[in-house]
Formats: structure tokens, C-alpha cells, sequence
């Protein structure tokens, strides 16, 4: 198994080096950075692996594995890619090399998955036929391999649903490459056997002609020794006796030999005269076969014409069927023209109410507009009256937000006067307690007096620091009032929105509400008004009237085309029938005297036959030979007898399920009549209209039902 992937990655690698690309491809480690094979990608598809792709593949990874996991990861997932959106495959069922092993330890059976990858490519691509032809000059082990590759990679690939019809030609072209190539290989292998066959036969003939030599040299060295041959005391002298010997004895055989020829010769111009003979014999027994032939062809050609009398029978009594159907269909055009008078009236009467419609529809339309102006007023007003309201409820807003204001002043000045008033009588205490220093200071109420005027000070000043907080609390409520009052005018604009979609949602609603009840009033109104229909239901029926009136003349002149074309049928049948069976007795008479003589030239022929003697006749096998033709000739008579017979029932069978849909057809358009003159309504719909009818009825229908909004939103 390893030396099969072995011998798979040296000879990708061979048939890699092919596209002489500048990166080194000739071992298993120049092959681990990634750069040879990216280059040969890009000559194989210069679309899809394009010079960006190929410029993002490093050159320079030196022993860095990494590096080169990472070129590899590029190849492989680019030619992936290829296969599923270019050539519409999926190599799910391929086992994909395990590039850690392939950049790390240069595993070669990885790298010959990664090689038997780009080979699929290239052998799928447009210039697939470059390829395989530079495949095809490679060395016939090379070529072995890569074929075998490339059968393995075809046979674990599947087509995925969206390319399976656009690469079934490619499929086909490649399979029919590899089959060709198949056949070149084996035409080489016979060549190459060929090849060693000759150098065997030269080798042979180099020997030959060693040993021929040899023998000349032996035959010169003979033909110097036979001047001693007169001499009858030297052995060469006693062995030229005994071969003059030979040759006189050998001389007398000839003489001897020489009168059986002639013997011979006699008997052979016996034979001679019996070939001719029966030569003769079998010129005669020829122009019997060629009569028998002949007499075959004038039977199938009677067969023929009998199979022809018979389709013009059946010709015949069809047009007898149509004769017997041309009363009916004379009953059929007087009712038709009764139907178009009708038709007709119908029409007037439709056109005088449509003009009253026209009328109608015209003073409806101003009532509408009327109507659309009067709802665009009303949702103005509305509008007007909610900004009102919201203007309202702003001003009030205003009108609190004021008075509160107003109460807080207030509160603020009352505490100001508080704190005045509390400052002036610290001062006024202040001024007592420096007139009253006189006192002595040994005296029990001075000190208790000084006790309690001590903290005075700090009183004034916790009542200074008081009052600088509240007035950081007013600037701070001012800044909160600022933010306040931003914010309040968001509000404001939320609550202005808010208003208008309001009322916008209130008059959808009430639209809404109205359109529904026009819907029920209209239900109401189809309802009741079902026997009533209005002048779009007026046009509809003149419409359908006018169409049933032009079919009703197109079936009227049909029929009389029909009839026109029947009767002078009539005449012409009956006289090519009574020809045609008087020709069909003479071919009949005919045919029986064919036979009897074919039958009388069968005899005489098997009394030749008898009469020839088997042993000396050599013809008996051309006669056995004449026979068994005879018989296959008859069982073709009998097949294509069959055949014929077969041929003329399914022509019957046509003919029958011809006439069947014809009846069938003619079925449908009586009822498709009936139905009409019956005075059906277009609503509904009988099992005995024609197909074209229903549709037409179901195509008006949803016409009918828009053309009913109009009188009911009125009628509002």
C-alpha cells in the first residue's frame, strides 16, 4: 500500500513539473511550501485563482511549518471551493489530506490526496483537453497512475443539486477522454509488443544468416574437394557413384510419376465435364430462387394492397357515420340561428339598460366627490378643535406652575422678615450689653446675663450661614427651574405629537369604522339585490352574450364548411371503393395463379434434387445453403406479416381514440349549447360547461364583486 502512494505522489509529481512553473516541484519537500502548486492552479483557472490569491501565498517560509500550513490551507480551500461552485461537485466522500503532516514531516501519502486534488482540477477545467493530451505524452507507468487517480476521484465524487445538469457534459467529455485514453494505452502496449515481436524475428534472422554463412564457407570447402570426385579409389569418388546411383533410380521414379500424371490429368477432365454440369444444374436451380423472389415480392406487394382496401373500408364507413350525423348537425345550425336571434334581441335590451347605467354611474361619481370633500373637512375641523384643547390644557399647565411661584415668593419673603427681625434685636442686645458694662463684675447677675449673651455671636453667625444656604438653595432652584422648564417644553412637544396622532389614529378609526360598515352594507346589498344587477353586471352579460352570439356564427359556419366538404366526399368514396375492390379480386386471381406456379417450380426443383447423386455432386451444399435461405426468408415473410398486422391495429386503436375525443368534444359543446340556451346564470356553474366557460365566469367574478363598492358607499 505504501509503495502504491509512493509510486501515486512521484508520478503527480512528474506530471506536475509540466507546467514548468518557478517555484522547484521535483521532490515531496519543495512541494510542502505550496508555491508550485499554487502556480499551477493559477495556469490551470486564471479566474478562479486569480494573481491576488496567488500573491497571498508566501514564497519565502524556508523550515517553518507553520508558514506552510498555512499556504496549504489556502490551496486546499480554494480548490474545494472549485469544486462546489465552478465544477458543481462535492468531494465529501474524498478523504482531504491532513496538512499538519504534510508541512511538518512531509508525509507524501497526504500530499498525493492534495496532487490527486489539483489533477481533478485540471482535468475538469475549460482546457481540460490540453491537459489530458499532455497526460497522454507522459510515459505509459506515469500514465497508469494518473489514470487511476483520476478514476478514483471520480468514483468518491458527487454531484451536488445545484450543478448536477451543468456538469453532466463535462462528466461525459472526461469519461470519454479516459476511455480514449484507455484505448491509446493499449493501442501502445500492442505497438510496444509488436516492437519486441520484430526484434525477436531480427534476432531470428541475424542467426539465420550466421548460420547460412557458415554454410557457405562448409559448401566452398566441399567444391574445392570435388575434383577428386572421377577418382573411384577416394571416398569422394565411391560417394559420387552411389548418388549417380541415386539419380538413375530416382530418374526412373520420375517416368513412373510422370504416367500417374497423366492418368490423373484424364480423371480431372472428367471431373471437369460433371463440374460443369452441374453448373448448369445450379444456373437452373438460380433462376427458380430468383422467380421464388419475385413471386414474394408480387405477394407482399398484394398484401399491402389488400391492407389498404381494408383501411379504406374502414374509411368508408367513417364517412358513413359523418353522413348519418349531417342530419343532426342541419338540426343543430337551425337552432343555432334560432339562438342568435335571440342573442340579438338580448343585445338591444342590454345596450338600452347599459346607457341607463352610464347615467347612473355618472351622478354617482359627483356624490362621491361630494362625500371625499365633506370627510376632508370634517378631519380638518378635528384637528383644529385638538390643538385647540391642547392649547388649552398648556395654558393651564402655565396658569398653576405660576400661582405655585407665586405662594413660594411669598413663604420666601415672610422667612427674610423673620431673619430681619431676629438681626435687630441681636444688635439692640448687643447695644444694652455695652452700656451695661459699668456693672461690677463680682455682681451674680452679671455673670448669669453674660452667660446667656455669650453665644450670641455664633447665633448671628449660624443665622448668616443659614441665610447663604437658602439663598444657594434659591440659585440652585433656579438652574433646576431652567433644567425644568427644558425639559417641560419636550414635554410639551411629546404631548403636541402625541395629540395629533391621537386625533390622526381617532379619524383612521372612525374610517375604518365606516369603510366597515360599507362593507356590510354592501353584503347586504349583494344579498338582496342578487336579481338586480347593476350596469357593470349589464356589461358583463352583453360582453357574454356578444361572445356566445360570435361562437354561435363561428359553430354555423363550421357546420356548413363541414357539410360542403361531406357531400362531395360521398360521391368520391364510393367510386374508389368500387375500384378498389375490383382491383382486390384480379389481385386476388392473380396471387392464387402465383401460387400454383410457385408450387409447380417447388416440385420440379426437388425432383432435380433427387435426381443428383449426393457423392459426386459438389453443389449439394450451395442447394442446402438455397434452402435454408428459403426458409429464413419465410420466417421474415411471417414476421413482417405479424408486424403489419401489429402497425395496422394501432393505427386502428388511433383512429378510435381520435374519434372517441372527437364524439367527447361534440358532447361537451351540445351541453356548453344547452346550458346556454337554457338561461343559466353566470354564477353558477353546472357540471356540463365547457372548460373555457367556467373560466371565463371565474375571471368575471372578482370583477363583479369590485364593481359593487361603488353603489353601496353611496348608498351610505
Amino acid at each position: 500500500m505504501d509503495d502504491n502512494k509512493t509510486a501515486l505522489v512521484e508520478s503527480l509529481i512528474i506530471w506536475l513539473q509540466t507546467f514548468n512553473t518557478p517555484a522547484p516541484c521535483t521532490t515531496v519537500a519543495e512541494l510542502t511550501t505550496g508555491a508550485a502548486m499554487s502556480q499551477a492552479l493559477n495556469q490551470i483557472d486564471p479566474a478562479w485563482f486569480t494573481e491576488a490569491w496567488l500573491g497571498r501565498i508566501k514564497t519565502d517560509v524556508e523550515d517553518n511549518w507553520r508558514l506552510k500550513v498555512n499556504n496549504l490551507k489556502k490551496i486546499l480551500q480554494m480548490v474545494v471551493d472549485y469544486y462546489n461552485e465552478v465544477l458543481g461537485q462535492e468531494i465529501s466522500n474524498f478523504p482531504l489530506p491532513e496538512l499538519s503532516l504534510v508541512a511538518e514531516h512531509s508525509d507524501p501519502v497526504q500530499l498525493g490526496r492534495l496532487l490527486q486534488l489539483i489533477l481533478g482540477c485540471a482535468v475538469r477545467c475549460e482546457r481540460k483537453q490540453e491537459y489530458i493530451q499532455i497526460i497522454m505524452t507522459l510515459e505509459e507507468s506515469v500514465q497508469h497512475v494518473v489514470m487511476t487517480a483520476i478514476q478514483e476521484l471520480m468514483s468518491r465524487e458527487t454531484m451536488g443539486p445545484f450543478g448536477a445538469e451543468l456538469s453532466g457534459d463535462l462528466e461525459q467529455q472526461l469519461k470519454k477522454a479516459l476511455e480514449d485514453l484507455g484505448e491509446l494505452l493499449t493501442e501502445k502496449e500492442a505497438l510496444t509488443q509488436r516492437c519486441q515481436e520484430l526484434d525477436m524475428q531480427v534476432a531470428v534472422l541475424q542467426e539465420e544468416r550466421n548460420s547460412l554463412l557458415a554454410e557457405n564457407d562448409v559448401l566452398t570447402d566441399r567444391a574445392n574437394q570435388l575434383d577428386t570426385f572421377d577418382d573411384p579409389s577416394t571416398p569422394s569418388g565411391r560417394k559420387h557413384n552411389q548418388l549417380q546411383q541415386q539419380l538413375e533410380s530416382l530418374q526412373e521414379e520420375n517416368f513412373r510419376l510422370e504416367a500417374a500424371k497423366d492418368d490423373y490429368r484424364i480423371h480431372c477432365e472428367e471431373l471437369e465435364k460433371q463440374l460443369i454440369e452441374v453448373q448448369h444444374r445450379n444456373d437452373e436451380l438460380t433462376s427458380l430462387a430468383e422467380e421464388s423472389r419475385a413471386l414474394k415480392d408480387e405477394l407482399d406487394v398484394l398484401r399491402n394492397c389488400s391492407d389498404r382496401v381494408v383501411m379504406l373500408e374502414a374509411s368508408v364507413e367513417t364517412y358513413k357515420r359523418k353522413l348519418e350525423n349531417l342530419g343532426d348537425l342541419k338540426r343543430q345550425m337551425k337552432l343555432l340561428e334560432e339562438n342568435n336571434m335571440t342573442y340579438m334581441q338580448n343585445t338591444v335590451s342590454l345596450e338600452e339598460e347599459l346607457r341607463k347605467a352610464n347615467a347612473a354611474r355618472a351622478q354617482l361619481e359627483t356624490y362621491k366627490r361630494q362625500v371625499q370633500e365633506l370627510h376632508k373637512k370634517l378631519s380638518e375641523e378635528t384637528r383644529r378643535a385638538d390643538n385647540l384643547a391642547f392649547e388649552m390644557k398648556k395654558l393651564e399647565e402655565k396658569h398653576e406652575t405660576v400661582i405655585k411661584e407665586k405662594e413660594r415668593t411669598i413663604i420666601e419673603r415672610d422667612s427674610l422678615k423673620e431673619i430681619n427681625e431676629e438681626l435687630r434685636c441681636t444688635q439692640a442686645q448687643q447695644h444694652q450689653l455695652s452700656q451695661a458694662g459699668m456693672l461690677s463684675s463680682g455682681s451674680p447677675s452679671h455673670d448669669n446675663l453674660a452667660a446667656e449673651l455669650i453665644p450670641v455671636e455664633y447665633r448671628e453667625k449660624f443665622i448668616r450661614l443659614q441665610h447663604e444656604n437658602k439663598m444657594l438653595r434659591v440659585q440652585q432652584e433656579e438652574f433646576e427651574r431652567e433644567k425644568i422648564a427644558a425639559l417641560q417644553t419636550q414635554l410639551e412637544e411629546a404631548h403636541k405629537t402625541r395629540s395629533e396622532l391621537d386625533t390622526e389614529n381617532r379619524l383612521s378609526r372612525e374610517r375604518i369604522s365606516e369603510l366597515q360598515q360599507q362593507v356590510e352594507d354592501l353584503q347586504k346589498a349583494l344579498q338582496s339585490q342578487a336579481a338586480k344587477p347593476d350596469d357593470s353586471n349589464l356589461k358583463r352579460k352583453l360582453d357574454a352574450h356578444m361572445v356566445q352570439l360570435n361562437e354561435a356564427q363561428d359553430e354555423i359556419m363550421k357546420k356548413k364548411e363541414l357539410l360542403e366538404d361531406l357531400q362531395p366526399d360521398n360521391t368520391q368514396t364510393s367510386l374508389k371503393v368500387d375500384e378498389l375492390m375490383a382491383a382486390l379480386k384480379k389481385k386476388d386471381d392473380d396471387m392464387r395463379a402465383m401460387e400454383e406456379r410457385y408450387k409447380m417450380y417447388l416440385e420440379k426443383a426437388r425432383n432435380v434434387i433427387r435426381a443428383l447423386d449426393p457423392k459426386l455432386n459438389p453443389a449439394t451444399a450451395e442447394i442446402q445453403a438455397l434452402r435454408n435461405q428459403l426458409a429464413d426468408r419465410d420466417k421474415q415473410i411471417v414476421n413482417l406479416e405479424r408486424q403489419c398486422e401489429q402497425a395496422r391495429l394501432r393505427e386502428y386503436e388511433e383512429k378510435l381514440i381520435v374519434t372517441a375525443w372527437y364524439n367527447k368534444s361534440l358532447n361537451y359543446q351540445k351541453l356548453a349549447i344547452e346550458s346556454r340556451l337554457g338561461g343559466r346564470t353566470p354564477s353558477v356553474l353546472s357540471p356540463a360547461q365547457s372548460f373555457l366557460s367556467q373560466q371565463r365566469q371565474v375571471s368575471n367574478a372578482p370583477r363583479r364583486a369590485l364593481s359593487m363598492n361603488v353603489p353601496a358607499t353611496t348608498s351610505k
